[in-house]
């Protein structure tokens, strides 16, 4: 039985406690694993190095437990990867007897310049509160101490901030005790040939890794919640490589349990201390939910999962189409948000078309399996969306398809309708041909939509470029040291972040994950 709840005081959302036991039933064990300090490193100023810095060792790890530390010192850990997890640590007092606590601070960071660059001088959108640090006073020496908070980074600076100055401090311990819900046992190896590709796939199976918890993650820096538009990608790169289908059920059923008044699904997903869904509404990642669906049965012919979930997708598919014009055209509004991109000048109108035909062509598999009525239906209205895109959309005089009012031309428009395979396919292969040779003004600015580029390549069976591309771009991101795929990435703007600052920037981001899922499908 479902039941009605007000959120934020004006905004009606409907729990269905039957679909909610069945995703709490599928919580997932986590797997622990200790991770030790590598080196101990200086930050130097460096215009070379990505975000410019560069770390250089200065002492080992067993130095660092022989050191004692003065009031007003600190110490920069590099843990060798990128970590998730729980900071466990031990220190005793080395002189006079302690008195008077100790005042430690810990930051962690993802890249060196969140440990370098101060915290107080962050002018970003988000919340501050979002940066990596904490403050730990310890009355009483020698002390054993677990941070409560799980952080993400390589690296911890500890700034020893007030001592007596009777004594000073030794760490005789330091370890940060990592979780994930992904077991890498059985893991299959890459079978790619090429020591670049096989680079990049374990870095994107490492972001997977650590984006895995009580849910599929979108970053365990920020936002350490459950989006729909990275759960789709996440679910393609786990069927190549973890093989938790599992999860992606609970996933799955956590965003059915809880749904606007109207049958839509929320963006994201809120886990603890209760599951609450967010009041962020997204045109096309409502319609991903379809994708999620249908992938899912694809690979694990869950029949049961498919009939209680159907209803739910075929919503998400019915208030999409009640957004289409007489013209057959999504209507462009103030009203809506359709996400595809960061972008703030990106108009969404021509891609969140390809994206509705996208997911009514990943319905029509579901529907022959599940309720063959609706087969007729979708093909009508596959077809009227794609003569619609062809009649209002293309432009013959720039070659491309047009978006919004002002006609906008961007890549993301393109590729999605490339996705939605519209058009020829000699037609679509020209189009992203036409990409490369007369770049338009509104390019891509995340691995999330390099994403959906690459994979218009690989429609059109362009796999030599498409592997070109993933070496430009996510093998760009290994060169700069990474170790983890990040959430944003413009080559010419390396410091680049829609929040306002590349400190708030998540480093470790699901959507990034998906070279793995070329490399290992496409058997690239």
């Amino acid at each position: 039985m479902s039941q009605a709840l007000q959120q934020n005081g004006h905004l009606k959302m409907v729990r269905h406690p039957q679909i909610l036991a069945k995703a709490q039933a599928l919580i997932p064990e986590l797997y622990h694993q200790d991770i030790f300090p590598q080196v101990i490193i200086n930050a130097q100023q460096d215009s070379l190095q990505i975000h410019g810095w560069r770390a250089d060792v200065v002492n080992t790890a067993a130095e660092f437990h022989q050191r004692d530390f003065a009031q007003g010192e600190h110490v920069i850990i590099d843990f060798g990867q990128h970590c998730v997890g729980y900071l466990e640590f031990a220190c005793e007092s080395v002189g006079s007897p302690p008195d008077a606590p100790a005042h430690l601070q810990f930051i962690f960071g993802e890249t060196l310049a969140e440990v370098v660059e101060p915290f107080s001088d962050y002018s970003g959108w988000l919340s501050s509160s979002w940066l990596q640090q904490q403050d730990c006073y310890l009355d009483e020496l020698p002390n054993r101490m677990r941070l409560p908070r799980r952080y993400c980074c390589r690296y911890l600076r500890i700034n020893v901030v007030a001592l007596s100055r009777k004594f000073q401090l030794r760490f005789t311990a330091l370890k940060l005790d990592t979780v994930t819900s992904a077991s890498l046992a059985a893991l299959p190896p890459s079978t790619t040939a090429d020591q670049q590709l096989k680079r990049i796939d374990d870095v994107a199976v490492h972001t997977l890794k650590n984006c895995m918890h009580d849910v599929f993650e979108d970053g365990p820096k920020r936002d350490r919640r459950l989006w729909l538009g990275d759960l789709r990608l996440q679910a393609l790169v786990n069927d190549v490589t973890v093989k938790n289908y599992d999860l992606v059920k609970r996933c799955l059923y956590l965003f059915a349990a809880m749904t606007r008044e109207d049958g839509m699904v929320s963006a994201n997903i809120f886990v603890k201390p209760q599951v609450i869904a967010d009041d962020t509404f997204l045109f096309d990642y409502a319609l991903f939910f379809v994708d999620v669906l249908q992938e899912y049965v694809a690979v694990t012919n869950d029949s049961e999962t498919l009939a209680e979930l159907w209803p739910v997708a075929w919503r998400q598919i019915e208030l999409a189409l009640e957004r289409v014009a007489q013209n057959g055209i999504v209507r462009d509004s103030s009203d809506w948000w359709s996400f595809i991109d960061w972008h703030e000048d990106l108009n969404k109108q021509a891609a969140s078309q390809g994206v509705l035909i996208y997911c009514l062509n990943k319905a029509l598999p579901l529907a022959r399996l599940h309720d063959p009525v609706k087969i007729h239906f979708l093909e009508h209205e596959i077809s009227r969306l794609k003569a619609a895109a062809l009649h209002e959309l293309w432009d013959p005089q720039s070659g491309f398809f047009t978006s919004g009012e002002s006609r906008q031309i961007s890549c993301a428009s393109q590729v999605w309708l490339v996705l939605a395979d519209v058009g020829t396919p000699e037609s679509q292969q020209q189009l992203l041909a036409r990409i490369k040779s007369h770049p338009p003004e509104i390019q891509m600015n995340t691995p999330y939509m390099m994403h959906h580029y690459v994979a218009a390549l690989l429609h059109t069976n362009e796999l030599e470029q498409a592997t070109q591309e993933i070496k430009r771009y996510w093998g760009a991101m290994v060169e700069y040291g990474a170790d983890t795929f990040w959430e944003l990435f413009d080559p010419k703007r390396p410091d680049f972040s829609p929040y306002g600052s590349k400190l708030i920037n998540s480093y470790c981001h699901a959507w990034s994950c998906t070279p793995s899922w070329f490399i290992r499908k496409y058997l690239l």
